[in-house]
Parts: structure tokens; C-alpha cells; sequence
């Protein structure tokens, strides 16, 4: 039976306090009892699990939403103690070294060699290639272009080596729709949103292994052009990761499109949430924090909210039944239209209220077949 998104956040309100992570001051914890298990147990094809503190209270979130598996893209400095606190629930994705100052390197040969590493160390089958238009503000210079590109001179090289190590590839192609109609309106510097698949469709064609195109294939926001992607290359698969913009862009679909696209492509559409996890959500706000991201939690209580909320929020927009303002806050609201919105604004969320057998496929069998689980 799919519960009622409104019955199961109403009756948990307003027993943690009210946050951009937790609008209804809901106990995440009981939601996820409301809930009970998921059909059947959950594979997280991307997130980002990092810290040891964090870590830990990830693992708490992920055992009481019915996670047991997850593809995290982790630091690989940080790699070894996340091992250890996950256990087998992690596999590990090779991805370049982010904090690396000098990006050339980190997207170049300091690349070639982390993806060694993470293969020979870590187990990793998956290496991610991430192009979001941002990257054009991180790598310029005359030779940006050897780097930018999915069938860059570099990535090439990269690819080459993923596949005489017998890996796959994620990556993440594109942005919001919000975000083109924003931050990204100069297309003489990011491109157009539909411009950023061409060189990924080269690669895909070049490169016979695998793809795995996260949060929706980067389009949730049109089904249409993702059915065609899906239908011009086999090898491509989708995670719907990134939770808010699955939330906001998912819920504007009827049910009945969303069930027949994924019912359509069984096997090629896997869960994912996008979960970043960092020790700065448990370090009070105002003390330095580095992280971009580590200002959305200020304590282990206000953590443990942040990463419960994304796996509510998901199972809700699955699982359940109805339509509710969405828990999280969503920014793109104001980002698009500030005068109606502000930094507790939320979408609808929608239930879908997938059939068992379809959300099973969803949740674990297309991830087991895929990634091996």
C-alpha cells in the first residue's frame, strides 16, 4: 500500500526544529518507521560519502531508509576510514581530486593516476567524468579545450585507461534548466544545455562500455529528449540523483508519464540521491568552514536531518501517494523568481506511487544487473 505524503510528514511534525533540511520539523526517524521498508532493499547509485563522523551517521540514515548498498564518490584521502565505517555497503567511484588547486593536474594526469589508485586500492568499477558548465569557470587558458570536452585529449587518455581496467564510466553532462535560464544565460561562455551532449554522444559512440548519465541523464525536466538518448545509445543508463531538482522537475510530470517512462526502460533507469556527506556539518557554523556545501548543517542532529531528508524526500516522490510541499527547501525557487520565493520555499512534491515490481526494478535489480551488486 503507498502512503500518503501528507499523512506521513503531518503526523510526524514539529518535533526537531524547523530547517532548510526539515521544513516540517519532522522526527526523520519516524518517517522512515511510516514508511517501513522499501519493497525491496535500496542501491544508491551516486553520492558522496566523506568525513568520519559523517560517515557514521550516514550509515545510521542509510539502515533506516532500507539503503544497503552504495556507489559513493569519496575523497581519496578519505577513502580508506570511509571503508572502514561502511564496510561492504560501499563501492567506491574514481573521481578526481577536487581539492587539488591546480585543475589542470587534478582533471589531467593527476587524474590518470587516481583512477590507478582507486582501481588497485579500492575495488572501483566506476570512474566519473564531470563537465557541468561550472568547469568552464575552473579551466581556462589557451588549452582549456584539451580538458573540457567529454572527448577531450584528456579524457580520452582517461577512457582509454578505464577500459584496459575493465571499468565504466558516470558523469554528469548538465544543469537545471533554472540554473541555464540564470547563472548559465551567456551561452558564448557554457554553451546551450542541449550543446553539452554532443561531445558526450561521441564519447558514448567511441567508448562501448557503460555510461551511467546522473541525475536524470542531467534532463529530468524533459522526458522526451531522454527517451530518445536512451533509444540512440544502449549502453547509456540514468541514476536519478540530486534530490531537490529530482523532487522539483519530477513532480511537474503526471504519474502516468513518469511510471511509463520508467517502466519503458526497466534495466536502464537506477535510484541515486546525491547525498554529499563532510565533518563540517558537524562543526558549528561560522568556523571556517572550507566545504561548499558545509554550511547546510551545524551539528551531528542537523546532519543527521540533512542526509534523512534526501532519503524521505526520495521515497516519498516514489513510494507514496497525494502531493505535499516538498521537506527541503529548494533555492532555484528564488534563483528564478525571487519575488515569489526565499530561502524556505519549497516544490510540490508528487507522489508516484510506484507499482512493487516496478520499484523494485528501480531500487535494486537494474543497479545488481549493472554495477554487480
Amino acid at each position: 500500500m503507498n502512503p500518503a505524503i501528507a499523512d506521513v510528514l503531518a503526523r510526524t511534525a514539529h518535533a526537531r526544529p524547523v530547517t532548510p533540511a526539515n521544513r516540517y520539523g519532522v522526527d526523520y526517524r519516524e518517517v522512515a518507521r511510516r514508511l517501513g521498508p522499501p519493497a525491496t532493499p535500496i542501491i544508491d547509485a551516486h553520492l558522496h560519502v566523506n568525513g568520519v563522523e559523517a560517515a557514521r551517521i550516514f550509515r545510521e540514515v542509510a539502515s533506516l531508509f532500507g539503503v544497503v548498498r552504495v556507489h559513493t564518490q569519496t575523497r581519496l584521502d578519505h577513502a580508506e576510514k570511509v571503508a572502514e565505517i561502511l564496510g561492504g555497503m560501499a563501492r567506491f567511484v574514481a573521481i578526481p581530486q577536487f581539492s587539488d588547486q591546480n585543475r589542470k593536474h587534478a582533471f589531467g594526469k593527476g587524474y590518470l593516476d587516481a583512477i590507478r589508485i582507486f582501481h588497485r586500492d579500492f575495488g572501483a568499477r566506476m570512474l566519473k567524468f564531470w563537465n557541468a558548465p561550472r568547469l568552464r569557470e575552473l579551466i581556462t587558458g589557451p588549452d582549456a579545450e584539451d580538458y573540457l570536452p567529454f572527448d577531450a585529449p584528456w579524457r580520452i587518455r582517461q577512457a582509454e585507461l578505464a577500459m584496459e581496467l575493465g571499468m565504466m564510466f558516470q558523469c554528469h553532462v548538465a544543469d537545471p534548466d533554472t540554473w541555464f535560464a540564470t547563472r548559465y544565460k551567456d551561452s558564448a561562455i557554457y554553451g546551450t544545455k542541449r550543446s553539452a551532449y554532443e561531445s558526450l554522444e561521441r564519447m558514448v559512440r567511441r567508448f562501448p562500455a557503460p555510461w551511467l548519465v546522473a541525475h536524470m541523464g542531467g534532463w529530468p525536466e524533459d522526458l522526451r529528449f531522454l527517451d530518445d538518448l536512451l533509444a540512440a545509445h544502449p549502453n547509456i543508463h540514468l541514476d536519478a540523483s540530486a534530490t531537490k531538482w529530482i523532487v522539483r522537475e519530477i513532480s511537474k510530470h503526471s504519474r502516468e508519464d513518469v511510471r511509463a517512462f520508467l517502466d519503458k526502460w526497466r534495466g536502464r533507469i537506477l535510484f541515486g540521491s546525491d547525498i554529499v556527506t563532510t565533518d563540517e556539518h558537524v562543526m558549528p557554523s561560522g568556523s571556517g568552514k572550507a566545504h561548499p556545501m558545509g554550511e547546510l548543517a551545524d551539528s551531528p542532529e542537523a546532519a543527521f536531518d540533512l542526509y534523512a531528508s534526501r532519503y524521505a524526500a526520495l521515497r516519498l516522490l516514489w513510494e507514496s501517494s497525494g502531493e505535499a510541499a516538498s521537506p527541503i527547501a529548494d533555492p532555484d525557487l528564488a534563483m528564478v523568481n525571487p519575488a515569489a520565493h526565499d530561502n524556505m520555499s519549497a516544490p510540490t512534491l508528487r507522489g508516484m506511487a510506484l507499482p512493487d515490481d516496478l520499484r523494485a526494478e528501480f531500487y535494486t535489480k537494474a543497479a545488481q544487473r549493472l554495477l554487480g551488486d
